[in-house]
């Protein structure tokens, strides 16, 4: 192919590369035709003054011949050096990692030499046929580097989530007591909160910040748990002389009374129409609302009273704590527990079953415990233990992520945001100046309310939101700030 910034019409002068040619520095002429640059026979510029011309004229003095396979001039072997290293990653990273049986291209040179006669074209194939392979992007820069020398992950960053360390409202509960085997606090499906403050109950609606009494009880008796049907419009409420009152919330009216235990009952947990008491006399009683009768069975095991229970989202489980310090499974074709854990050192009122991983378990002990121990109960084995430093109080997981919070009591009265199964801590929110002895979620999986004997109830925006949902919670910004729930 013809150089096209050269006008010489003889087709045999050869353009020599070993020559050091400057077209900035004047040629010598002489009688010897063979030795002239076609065209600059008769040009004999200063080397310091500029070339103004109506051709492109290009300086090949900084070129990199080596680069391309052609021989280099004695002059330019000083630099061969310098551009070893950049010409070796530039042939990798064009032709791969056995560039070195590619054979470089040559310019195919028309030359006469002394004698007259024409040289041949080499014979070599500048684009050659080759089994590709995938490579990854980063791979074909000129310059390869180990992520770890260059500091820089190929996958992408993941920006860790700010859990805000401020409870976004706070109510006051005057009377909410201070005694860790009661439940005193749900959270239902339509999103009302109910409460148990001494002998009533409250009603706080999350959507508008509404707050509604729905009862009193009589004959000195108090509210000992409370716990919303799945439908979030029947509330079951625990009582200290062991009866469970069953109320339409929506309509401001108990529907039914139902007795069986001879002490007050702390725990209640819904599994459809069936509904499972615990209670201080160590037995659980099963109840279906559908049924006349007060309960259809009765769960012996535990030797103290039962504080935590908890139906596995499937409902083919239910999971009781007790002061005995013991764990039980139960299902719904035996009255003794089918599996029997015995670890923590401390009651076990904390209960979570989680909604991600099949019958997984999450269980917290008290004071002389202290531990977060997690459990499959379909393998039957125990998975982990993590210490953390003060008393359990509840454990619940997120609906949106795999993660859960964990209320405690002595000494640090905290509430814990850790991610599993690391169980590396995401956040440590404190505000309580009691043990946090109740917890409960939001239907939407993102707030959480807790309470503690200091009389308050904090709410606390800990998980993420779907990831389906964008929506913002019906908790409005007119809910913000504190004010009292009776």
């Amino acid at each position: 192919m013809e150089n096209p910034s050269s006008n010489s019409t003889d087709p045999q002068t050869p353009f020599d590369p070993n020559s050091n040619f400057n077209p900035k520095t004047p040629s010598k002429t002489n009688n010897n035709n063979n030795n002239l640059i076609p065209g600059f026979n008769s040009y004999h510029p200063s080397p310091s003054r500029s070339i103004y011309s109506d051709r492109f004229i290009p300086s090949r003095t900084s070129s990199n011949f080596a680069l391309f396979g052609l021989p280099l001039s004695p002059k330019s072997s000083n630099t061969e050096d310098s551009n070893n290293g950049y010409t070796s990653l530039l042939r990798t990273a064009l032709f791969g990692p056995d560039s070195g049986n590619v054979v470089n291209p040559v310019t195919p040179e028309k030359g006469v030499r002394g004698n007259g006669r024409n040289l041949k074209r080499p014979n070599c194939n500048i684009f050659r046929y080759k089994t590709e392979t995938r490579q990854r992007l980063d791979s074909l820069l000129p310059f390869e580097f180990d992520d770890q020398i260059r500091g820089v992950s190929t996958s992408p960053v993941k920006v860790p989530r700010k859990v805000p360390k401020s409870p976004y409202k706070v109510l006051d509960a005057p009377a909410l007591q201070d005694d860790f085997y009661l439940n005193l606090v749900d959270w239902s499906s339509q999103n009302v909160l109910a409460v148990g403050l001494g002998s009533s109950i409250y009603l706080w609606h999350a959507s508008n910040g509404k707050v509604v009494k729905l009862c009193d009880l009589e004959n000195d008796d108090n509210v000992t748990s409370v716990g919303w049907a799945q439908r979030g419009t029947h509330l079951a409420v625990g009582t200290s002389n062991g009866k469970v009152q069953l109320w339409d919330a929506s309509h401001g009216k108990m529907t039914r009374t139902m007795e069986g235990h001879r002490l007050r009952v702390g725990a209640l947990s819904w599994s459809s129409s069936q509904l499972s008491s615990g209670s201080r006399d160590k037995s659980i009683l099963q109840r279906d609302i559908r049924a006349q009768e007060d309960y259809v069975s009765k769960l012996s095991g535990h030797k103290s009273e039962v504080c935590g229970l908890k139906w596995s989202p499937d409902s083919g489980e239910l999971a009781s704590g007790g002061n005995d310090n013991r764990l039980f499974i139960w299902n719904n074709h035996s009255t003794q527990p089918i599996l029997k854990y015995c670890e923590h050192t401390a009651a076990v009122k904390a209960i979570a079953w989680s909604p991600h991983l099949h019958r997984l378990l999450a269980s917290g002990g008290g004071t002389a415990d202290r531990c977060i121990r997690f459990w499959n109960t379909n393998t039957n084995t125990h998975l982990s233990c993590m210490d953390t430093g003060s008393q359990v109080c509840n454990l619940v997981w997120s609906k949106n992520a795999n993660e859960l919070v964990s209320t405690h009591g002595y000494s640090q009265n905290q509430i814990i945001l850790w991610r599993y199964p690391t169980m590396t801590k995401i956040a440590t929110l404190t505000g309580h100046t009691y043990r946090v002895l109740y917890l409960a979620i939001s239907p939407d999986g993102q707030m959480i309310v807790t309470g503690a004997g200091d009389e308050t109830l904090r709410f606390w925006n800990v998980f993420p939101s779907p990831k389906s949902q964008n929506t913002k919670s019906e908790i409005g910004a007119s809910s913000f700030g504190r004010t009292q729930i009776r």
